[in-house]
């Protein structure tokens, strides 16, 4: 016997599809894969070219891979609040996830930094971020949110870009 639900799917399952839809980010930058992911795997720096839209940084574990715990602030789209991002997966040289959680849990997401080789040198830094569960008004502001989350990111990466050259050429000093 099939359910009513199964042959009629609620408008709660439509905005879930909706609002699933990962944002996607990347830019090309000439340091290598290993310089990347070690500029990236320390948490404190991820301050230096997100701060236009989190602030308010606060540190707890280990300042670098898993285990690695921020809160911060999150002024987007008019509102503030604070997300805690905790580093769950890391394989280096390849992908940093993250977890972010906020809302008093009721928005879940999760980031994940891919660092490809380019074959003339240099690396692909991408940046995905998916939602695992959202706020009722989020849902319904679906194609709302990820576009900010988009432009927001993609000034992320912009900023990544120009930090990793500061990063490596002082480090080279």
């Amino acid at each position: 016997m099939v359910t009513t639900s199964r042959l009629y799917p609620s408008v709660h399952d439509a905005c879930t599809v909706r609002y699933r839809k990962s944002v996607i980010v990347s830019t090309d930058v000439p340091q290598t894969p290993e310089q990347v992911y070690g500029f990236l795997d320390v948490m404190a720096n991820h301050e230096r070219f997100t701060d236009h839209y989190l602030t308010n940084w606060r540190y707890t574990g280990p300042a670098r891979g898993i285990g690695s715990c921020a809160t911060v602030t999150a002024a987007l789209g008019g509102t503030k609040t604070d997300v805690t991002i905790d580093v769950v997966e890391a394989e280096a040289p390849r992908r940093i996830v993250e977890r972010n959680v906020s809302a008093a849990g009721r928005r879940q997401g999760r980031g994940t930094y891919t660092i490809e080789p380019l074959p003339t040198g240099g690396a692909r830094v991408s940046f995905t971020y998916t939602w695992v569960r959202a706020p009722l008004a989020d849902r319904l502001l679906a194609p709302v949110v990820r576009a900010t989350m988009r432009h927001a990111n993609r000034t992320v990466m912009r900023r990544l870009a120009t930090e990793l050259a500061c990063h490596v050429s002082a480090a080279e000093s």
